[in-house]
Formats: structure tokens, C-alpha cells, sequence
């Protein structure tokens, strides 16, 4: 949702909004936000969030409200886990919105379909993983962050594609033809990116992964 005007109406910009701050009322209720005080862990997702705000400037598009771009949700949630990841994520789409690179008003429904959306998608996918398959480490990396990511943006563009068209901003058709088929080679690049960082970061800093755990998926096999 690119432009300094929402392509959606005001009903659905309060939707948004609305959504989002129930989001941030359980994320307070369930004390995970809480974790952010201690000083290493600030820092860390602090960093976090940067380097997504500059991910999140990196975009193009073909009209009004139909952007591309890299989220990086999925590999900040198998960092920090949902709340955190979608709040590091939030704050990209809010940095986007402050520089003109999107709708301030439309930020509620940005944080929901692009935020929100992928890093459900990679939470549920990761405790599905660590309930049914194998703890080794190739399956952590390959189902979590090479699949994850790629399910995870194409939940996101579905999920923006059925918004936009039924707000009305845009028809269907036209959607599923310019807007919708572009993401199969984000889903590529997303994989890419949040399988290669997930590796690296289980290899070098597995501190830095709250997901994963060296002592199950590496030291005991």
C-alpha cells in the first residue's frame, strides 16, 4: 500500500487500525514484550528492526496501493517469536509510512496483511515443525526458514489480494493478472534470504534464534 493516500476507504482503514491495536493489547497481555528489557535483547531486535526498515524502502510498483517488496517478518519471528516479530515488522511499515514510501492512514491494514499475516504463517508453521518432525537442524532451516518464508509471503499476498478486492480498490481480475502472480518471485528471494540468515545465525549466533535450540537440533546428534 504505497502513496501518501490509502487506496481504501476510511471503514476499512478503521479496520485496520482497530486490528492492530488488539494485536498490541495481547502482545502487552501476554508478557512477551516484557523481554525487551533486558538490554542485549533491545538491542538486538532494535537491529533488527533497522535493517527491515531499509528492506522495506527497497520497492517497486504498478499503481497505487500495489508495491513490492521484502518483508523479512518470517526471519524476525523465528528470532523473536510472534509478538516481537510482527512489532519489529510493524515498525518498518511504520518507517515506510513516515518517509512517503506508503499510507500512513492505510498503516493499520499494512501491519495486519504484510506484519501480522506472515509472522502467524512462520509461528504456527515452526511449532507444527517442532511437534512433528525431527529435531535436526536441516529440518529446522529447510521447513522454517526456506519454506516458512515462501508460504509465509504468499499467505500475505493472498490475504492482500482479498482485501484489496473486496474493499473495492481494485477488480479481482485485474489482481489475480498484475498483482497477486509478482509474489512467486518474492516468495523466491524471501526463502533465499531467511533460510540463508536463519543458517548463519544457528551456526554463529544461535543466542540470537529464540526458536532454536543448539542443544537439540545440533549438540545431541
Amino acid at each position: 500500500m504505497d502513496k501518501e493516500i490509502s487506496v481504501f476507504a476510511d471503514n476499512w482503514n478503521a479496520l485496520g487500525w482497530a486490528g492492530v491495536a488488539i494485536l498490541l493489547w495481547f502482545a502487552w497481555r501476554s508478557g512477551d514484550l516484557a523481554r525487551l528489557k533486558d538490554g542485549a535483547r533491545l538491542n538486538l531486535f532494535l537491529g533488527v528492526a533497522v535493517a527491515l526498515m531499509v528492506m522495506w524502502q527497497i520497492r517497486t510498483g504498478v499503481k497505487p496501493g500495489l508495491s513490492f517488496h521484502m518483508l523479512g517478518a518470517s526471519l524476525a519471528t523465528l528470532m523473536f517469536g510472534f509478538w516481537r516479530g510482527w512489532l519489529a515488522a510493524s515498525l518498518a511499515a511504520l518507517a515506510a509510512a513516515l518517509t512517503g514510501k506508503a499510507s500512513l492512514m492505510g498503516l493499520g491494514l499494512e501491519s495486519l496483511l504484510f506484519c501480522a499475516v506472515p509472522a502467524a504463517v512462520t509461528h504456527h508453521l515452526y511449532r507444527f515443525v517442532d511437534r512433528r518432525l525431527p529435531n535436526h537442524f536441516f529440518v529446522y532451516v529447510l521447513a522454517n526458514g526456506f519454506f516458512g518464508a515462501a508460504l509465509a509471503i504468499g499467505a500475505a499476498a493472498l490475504a492482500s489480494t482479498a482485501v484489496l478486492a473486496l474493499s473495492g480498490a481494485y477488480a479481482m481480475g485485474y489482481l489475480l493478472e498484475n498483482y497477486t502472480p509478482y509474489f512467486i518471485l518474492l516468495a523466491w528471494s524471501e526463502a533465499l534470504t531467511t533460510g540463508m540468515g536463519a543458517t548463519l545465525m544457528a551456526v554463529y549466533r544461535p543466542e540470537w534464534l529464540e526458536t532454536f535450540d543448539d542443544e537439540r537440533y545440533i549438540k545431541n546428534k
